[in-house]
């Protein structure tokens, strides 16, 4: 079983500790939908000096950090001074949304007297995880002039039940079966007939908008338990959405703190991608255009040409950072034998031959000197071979851009669950990392 690497301390300042995990929590407790988690990450940067750029106005080349937003995503860059046409950038990709439960364009239902909301079941949750469980609803609501305004019922307003031991005792030597369809509807009421357009209309007025001014909605439930430290001597931290949230969280966290430095050999970036969970093929996913756009435009409002931008591009290294999988207590044979990363021992490396991961030695190297710059240990993952390997936006990065790409992240349990688990050192040490890899 391989242990954690731990490269010597090159004598550089570690901007966090653990006061960013509990900023981690504020974080997670304040994006309930990638909407959400855009704005929440616009917030720190306003508060850093960055300001945001419109994808429709011409862009100047000056210097200093910028951003755009574009639905349930982010790009956000900061240019240094006298920085050359041609000079690389530096990226942390990651991405917003979570498995979860989705509400559907006609959400209204209901049978027996229980009135419901219709949901689709968006990338791949595990089910059982949202049963029985305290759910709110959150997401973007689109108004009739094209405006759109975030909503957060952040209370306890939906429940996903579970049906009685007594009325299914297959359950015991079978397991819990679900069909996705039949059995995650959750119930917020009760009432005789289905009455359309009510849940839109109680979310009208808890939001305090004109009755029928709602047009277009893209609402997600999500669990309103807090983020909260677990254990013996609070050594774990478990809490919603860290897949991927807390890369975003970390990758915001480690612009502004290079940003803050001023002088820099390469341009930073930000970049949180929406729909990862689903395939990334959307206007605002990595399989899309806006990385590129965005990347693009800033070679060129610096006055750049084709040749500086392929120059910038051929430098420039991406981190796509996304969490990956603990070794489980109850399923250590799930695992590579050779390779078991362990939680608080630093942020993983992922590796996997056939190109689900975008590593390959060279950006090993690059991540491996970024940890040794922070002090911070890492550890490498891989899959067992007998089992199925996953995949991030890194290898879609690196072929859409032609960038060297690396696969990063943290170590966690419960994946996919709608409340997940991971080592309260860990998110600070993925920052100080980026923060070593941005600042070169």
């Amino acid at each position: 079983m391989s242990e954690p690497s731990r490269p010597a301390a090159s004598g550089a300042t570690a901007p966090f500790d653990r006061g960013h995990t509990d900023d981690l929590m504020t974080f997670l407790a304040a994006s309930p939908s990638p909407y959400h988690a855009v704005a929440s990450a616009a917030e720190r940067l306003e508060k850093a000096g960055f300001r945001q750029v419109s994808e429709t106005d011409a862009w100047d080349g000056t210097s200093g950090g910028k951003y755009v937003l574009r639905g349930g995503a982010v790009v956000a860059w900061y240019v240094p001074e006298g920085a050359a046409p041609h000079t690389p950038f530096r990226i942390v990709g990651a991405h917003t949304d979570s498995p979860n439960l989705r509400v559907k364009p006609l959400p209204d239902a209901g049978a027996h007297g229980w009135r419901q909301v219709a949901v689709e079941i968006y990338g791949g949750p595990l089910l059982n995880s949202w049963l029985d469980r305290d759910l709110g609803l959150a997401g973007r609501l689109t108004l009739r002039d094209g405006t759109t305004h975030l909503v957060n019922i952040d209370r306890p307003l939906l429940r996903v039940p579970q049906l009685a031991i007594h009325l299914d005792r297959s359950v015991t030597a079978e397991g819990l079966k679900l069909d996705k369809q039949r059995h995650m509807q959750p119930v917020w009421g009760l009432g005789g007939d289905v009455r359309e357009g009510d849940l839109i209309a109680f979310l009208e007025e808890e939001s305090d908008l004109p009755a029928g001014s709602v047009t277009g909605w893209d609402l997600m439930v999500h669990s309103v338990e807090r983020p909260a430290y677990l254990g013996r001597d609070r050594e774990l931290l478990a809490g919603p959405r860290m897949d991927n949230l807390l890369s975003v969280h970390a990758a915001t966290a480690a612009l502004t703190a290079v940003a803050a430095t001023g002088d820099l050999p390469f341009i930073p970036v930000l970049a949180a991608f929406d729909h990862e969970e689903n395939g990334s093929q959307s206007d605002t996913g990595a399989d899309g255009p806006l990385l590129g756009s965005v990347l693009e435009r800033s070679v060129f409002a610096r006055g750049g040409s084709y040749e500086d931008r392929a120059r910038a591009f051929a430098g420039t290294v991406c981190l796509s950072s996304d969490t990956g999988h603990a070794v489980h207590p109850n399923y250590a044979e799930r695992h590579d034998p050779t390779h078991h990363p362990r939680v608080n021992g630093g942020p993983i490396l992922k590796v996997n031959v056939n190109n689900r991961y975008a590593t390959d030695g060279s950006g090993r190297a690059v991540f491996a000197a970024a940890c040794e710059k922070a002090g911070v240990p890492f550890q490498s993952f891989v899959s067992n071979n007998s089992m199925p390997c996953g995949t991030t936006i890194g290898p879609i990065t690196a072929a859409r851009h032609g960038i060297r790409t690396v696969d990063i992240g943290v170590a966690i349990l419960s994946m996919h669950s709608a409340r997940e688990l991971c080592g309260a050192d860990d998110p600070y040490l993925l920052a100080n990392a980026l923060v070593a890899f941005l600042a070169g």
